[in-house]
């Protein structure tokens, strides 16, 4: 029988072609974008899971309480607190490492520099993260002389020579041999990027300081615990919950373990717990995915149950000479399943050509599993159940027919039997016009963010990070030189680029405000140069100058504030104003507010401006660099290179455009965009392919009428009118329906950003007028045909 199923089914899709390639088109489209989907989300779902006991993996944070009923995250924690837990608070962890940096430096020899990413990390850290060695093993950090690098890195200095016990030069200053060397990590890690693992004990790691009582207020590095198995996370965490508490004086703070495997998605926190984050992507996405696989499942029930009478004989005698209903449930499904399997294939064609394009614009290195057991399972249980979904409607609308009805000639779907059709028009329709208003206000918002005014001029600054002794020594030298190539208009110096803020700190007061309600702010060394050099706009006082030298003391410096501390602060006239630090090694530390500067845009573009406060002096990590805009580009960085190599020769000259940077903060939202405009153009084209058939077969089954009417003077413009208004109604109702859906969850999406564009209503209008267009468009060529066609064919044999 299955075999004669299949024949059927075979000679079926050969009759009607049209129909046929609508309907494996369609399928293979929603199942190529739902493979797509499906292997963005395993790759987002699967984050962190490269190690192999990543459900025992936590990182480490602390909890500061602000005024007393809020609790904010800070995932950087003080580098004491590591020895806290692995001392005093650690009986349910099995390892603790603490990890710092993570930035950019160089790896050289005699023969070759490099940069890369590198850490300094405890000796546990390689075990804990079970890494994949290539040679040596997980223990050599246990020397201070020694490290391990990746095996792109190891290639990239060495060539295919052996390694070990080879010296390597970082940054010009630390000397350390190659202990080990593992497989990179993949892309779907936290430590993906990381090149190089330092020994923490080295002595050249400064955030190993023996200094434990002013490191309990600094939160400068990373802290990893790994679980033991009989003990859940819960119970660790509570064991941990007042580690750094007895050491802070002043105010309250509280240690946390979150697990590593979830902070991926759930990266946004409340009060000091999990509340979302890029999860919210991850189900987004899972939805569209089910939608347009939906939509093309739409198409063949709608083209399956429209040619039903067609089929309606067939039925009737099979069910005369004693077919029962489960065997012609059976024919139909088994067609179906046909067709499903047959749209496999394609579908896999289209993953395969699409796959290089799909990864760009999700910023992914996904790939097909080829080689994967339970890949093949999950596909061929979901293209099956793909066929059975898609074809459950028809096979039980079809075999119910009246066999005696049916072969008497008096059988006739009637009006009603449209109306299943007409509904899944509809959705189609909702879902399709939902996802193309949400693509525009997506983008949309990403432009009002775009040109959101940020407070300085990005335009021609480039950063440079310090990471050499040379490059501190020698910075007014570097700066001189600079401006006198006449490639540079003026260098400053911070502690973090304009466009984050790299540190913040709780504990100041001032008049009116005790050290019992203190703030928090966002804190900035800088030095006399980085305001004019990043053009910041002093709205009252002065800037940092040079002549205030005391702008640098340490007691009663200089100090600028942001209107956003300002407002916090509660002060009317700022200038002049004794703000002091509370803490046990900087207690009541006083620094005087010279000038207030307009906000600038150093975070989010989406939020707020947080407020900051800038200290004259301090340590300073970054050079930022002002191009003479008279001079091209290109031209300007051939002048400045040989002054960073002049003064800083172990390295090669590395730079950031400041606008790259802060480009870059757009990404996500801009990814977000990409691929949901690339889901609706096609949900769009599946409904279109579904809408073509319907015309198609409406056209063919009114010829007969159609011949009447002109033969009775009806004009081309009456039949496309009559043709065509129906699918333009369902469109019209689609559109009331889609335009409050889409307007109530995009109101929802944008009240988590601060600073946000309307949801104007030219953009539903325009949309639905598109959508009414696209529709013309689809059912005319099918109208137009049938009506211009010459009346005498279709009536010769009445």
């Amino acid at each position: 029988m299955l075999k004669n199923y299949l024949t059927i089914a075979w000679r079926n899709l050969l009759k009607n072609k049209l129909f046929s390639s609508i309907n494996i088109i369609g399928l293979a489209l929603g199942m190529a974008i739902a493979l797509l989907i499906g292997l963005w989300i395993a790759d987002e779902l699967q984050f962190d899971h490269y190690y192999q006991r990543h459900d025992r993996l936590a990182r480490a944070a602390v909890l500061p309480y602000i005024h007393k009923d809020t609790i904010y995250t800070n995932l950087t924690i003080q580098m004491p607190l590591g020895n806290e837990l692995r001392t005093k608070y650690g009986k349910d962890l099995k390892y603790v490492s603490l990890v710092a940096s993570g930035g950019t430096h160089i790896l050289a020899t005699s023969e070759k520099k490099v940069s890369g990413t590198a850490i300094y990390a405890e000796k546990d850290f390689p075990e804990m993260f079970t890494l994949d060695m290539v040679r040596g093993g997980r223990d050599v950090l246990k020397d201070p002389t020694t490290c391990m690098i990746s095996q792109s890195m190891a290639l990239a200095i060495f060539g295919h020579a052996d390694p070990i016990n080879k010296a390597i030069l970082i940054d010009n200053e630390v000397q350390l041999k190659v202990g080990a060397v593992y497989k990179d990590l993949p892309e779907n890690t936290t430590f993906y990027e990381m090149a190089c693992i330092m020994p923490w004990e080295n002595k050249a790691n400064w955030w190993n300081s023996k200094d434990p009582q002013s490191n309990w207020y600094n939160h400068n590095g990373s802290l990893y615990v790994q679980v033991k198995d009989n003990v859940s996370m819960e119970q660790a965490a509570a064991s941990v919950k007042e580690a750094p508490t007895s050491h802070i004086q002043g105010y309250t703070e509280n240690a946390t373990l979150f697990p590593l495997d979830k902070l991926h998605l759930y990266n946004e926190f409340t009060n000091g717990k999990m509340s979302g984050g890029r999860i919210q992507t991850v189900w987004l996405f899972g939805i569209i995915g089910i939608f347009v696989l939906l939509l093309a499942c739409i198409n063949f029930m709608n083209l399956s149950t429209a040619r039903s009478e067609r089929r309606a004989k067939e039925v009737g005698i099979r069910k005369a000479i004693g077919s029962l209903r489960t065997q012609l449930i059976a024919q139909f499904i088994s067609e179906s399943l046909a067709v499903s399997f047959l749209s496999l294939g394609l579908a896999l064609l289209l993953v395969v050509i699409s796959l290089p394009f799909f990864n760009g614009l999700a910023d992914k290195h996904t790939s097909l599993p080829w080689g994967n057991g339970r890949f093949w399972v999950l596909l061929l249980t979901f293209t099956f159940l793909t066929g059975l979904i898609a074809g459950s409607y028809p096979a039980f609308y079809l075999s119910a027919f009246k066999p005696i009805k049916v072969l008497k000639g008096t059988f006739r779907v009637g009006r009603l039997a449209a109306i299943p059709r007409k509904v899944l028009v509809v959705v189609q329709f909702t879902v399709s016009v939902t996802l193309i208003i949400g693509t525009i206000i997506v983008f949309r918002q990403i432009k009002y963010a775009k040109d959101r005014p940020v407070g300085y001029d990005r335009e021609g600054l480039i950063a440079v990070d310090m990471n050499t002794d040379d490059l501190h020594k020698h910075d007014e030298a570097i700066r001189t030189a600079l401006l006198q190539s006449g490639a540079v208009m003026d260098m400053g110096e911070s502690n973090s680029l304009p466009t984050e803020i790299s540190s913040g700190n709780g504990g100041f007061y001032w008049k009116g405000v005790g050290p019992d309600n203190s703030y928090n702010f966002g804190t900035l060394n800088v030095n006399y140069d980085y305001g004019h050099t990043v053009g910041w706009r002093v709205v009252e006082g002065r800037d940092f100058s040079r002549n205030f030298p005391g702008d640098t003391a340490s007691v009663m410096g200089g100090l600028i504030v942001n209107e956003s501390a300002v407002k916090q602060m509660g002060l009317k006239h700022p200038v002049g104003e004794i703000v002091n630090y509370k803490g046990t090694i900087f207690a009541n530390v006083p620094h005087v507010i010279v000038g207030v500067v307009k906000d600038m845009v150093m975070e989010s573009p989406y939020d707020k401006p947080a407020p900051v406060m800038f200290f004259c002096g301090g340590w300073v990590g970054n050079m930022v660099i002002r191009v003479n805009p008279t001079m091209p580009m290109r031209e300007a960085l051939t002048k400045i290179e040989p002054v960073f190599k002049k003064y800083n020769p172990g390295s090669p000259f590395d730079f950031k455009f400041i606008d790259d940077i802060y480009a870059k903060k757009f990404a996500a939202e801009e990814r977000v965009g990409h691929l949901a405009a690339f889901f609706a153009v096609l949900a769009v084209f599946i409904s279109c392919l579904g809408l073509f058939g319907l015309a198609s077969f409406m056209a063919e089954q009114r010829v007969k009428e159609i011949g009447v009417r002109k033969v009775l003077g009806a004009t081309v413009f009456n039949l496309w009118t009559m043709l065509s208004k129906d699918f333009v109604m369902l469109v019209i109702l689609s559109c009331c329906i889609s335009i409050p859906l889409a307007w109530y969850f995009l109101h929802a999406w944008l009240a988590k950003y601060d600073y946000r564009t309307a949801l104007s209503w030219w953009v539903f209008v325009a949309t639905g007028g598109g959508a009414l267009f696209i529709t013309l468009l689809t059912v005319s060529f099918q109208s137009v045909k049938a009506a211009i066609a010459n009346p005498v064919k279709s009536l010769r044999t009445e």
